[in-house]
C-alpha cells in the first residue's frame, strides 16, 4: 500500500512546479504551507491578522523572486525565516505593547465533533502566548513542524545548544500552567492544598 506524500516531498513538488511553471503555480504554494505559516507568524506578532499579512507579504516576495527561492536547497527552512522577518517587521510597525490574551481567534485544524481537542488547543495556545516570543516560536516549530533543533536553529539563526535551551525553558513552563500538580494556597493565613482541575 502507497503511503500519503509527506509535507517534504510535497514541498519539493510545489517547488519544481514552481521552477516550471513560474508565478501561476504560486496557489499550491500557498494552499500546502499558508496555515502553517500563520500559526507560526502568530508567534511573533501575537495576531492572527498580522500574522496572515506577514504570510502573505512573504508569498510576495517569493513572487518577486522566485528564482532565488526555487534554488535554495532548503525551502522550508528558508521560507519560515522570510516569514519570521515579515512577522518582526510587523511587530515592529506596530509599536504596541503585546499583551497576554487568547489566541481564540487563531484557526486550528479539528473535526466537528473533536470539542475537547479544540479546548486542549485553545488551553494550548493560551499558554504558549505567556511564553515569550523567542521561546514559543521554539515550541511551534519543534511541536508542529516536526524540526530539529539543527534546523530551527537555521531559522531563528542561533546556535543550536540556544535553540534546545529555549524549547526546555519553554516546555517547563507550559507544563507548569497546563499540568498544575496539587499546590498549596493561602487562605485565611493558613495553607490548604488545592486540587488539580
Amino acid at each position: 500500500m502507497d503511503q500519503l506524500p509527506t509535507f517534504p516531498e510535497k514541498l519539493t513538488v510545489c517547488v519544481e512546479r514552481l521552477t516550471q511553471s513560474g508565478v501561476s503555480a504560486l496557489s499550491g504554494l500557498f494552499d500546502l504551507t499558508s496555515q502553517r505559516l500563520v500559526r507560526y507568524a502568530t508567534t511573533i506578532t501575537r495576531n492572527q491578522h498580522d500574522a496572515e499579512d506577514a504570510v502573505q507579504a512573504t508569498l510576495v516576495l517569493v513572487a518577486r523572486n522566485l528564482r532565488k527561492f526555487c534554488r535554495t536547497d532548503q525551502p522550508w527552512p528558508y521560507l519560515l525565516r522570510m516569514v519570521r522577518n515579515e512577522s518582526l517587521l510587523i511587530a515592529r510597525r506596530q509599536k504596541r505593547l503585546i499583551f497576554a490574551g487568547s489566541l481564540i481567534d487563531l484557526s486550528t485544524h479539528r473535526s466537528v465533533d473533536e470539542l475537547e481537542t479544540e479546548e486542549n488547543y485553545r488551553a494550548v495556545w493560551s499558554a504558549l502566548r505567556t511564553l515569550p516570543t523567542k521561546q514559543s516560536e521554539v515550541v511551534v516549530l519543534k511541536i508542529w513542524e516536526d524540526m530539529t533543533f539543527a534546523q530551527i536553529a537555521e531559522v531563528l539563526e542561533v546556535p543550536p545548544d540556544t535553540a534546545a535551551s529555549r524549547y526546555r525553558y519553554a516546555m517547563a513552563k507550559l507544563q507548569q500552567k497546563l499540568d498544575p500538580v496539587d499546590r498549596p494556597e493561602r487562605a485565611n493565613g493558613t495553607e490548604r492544598t488545592v486540587p488539580r482541575a
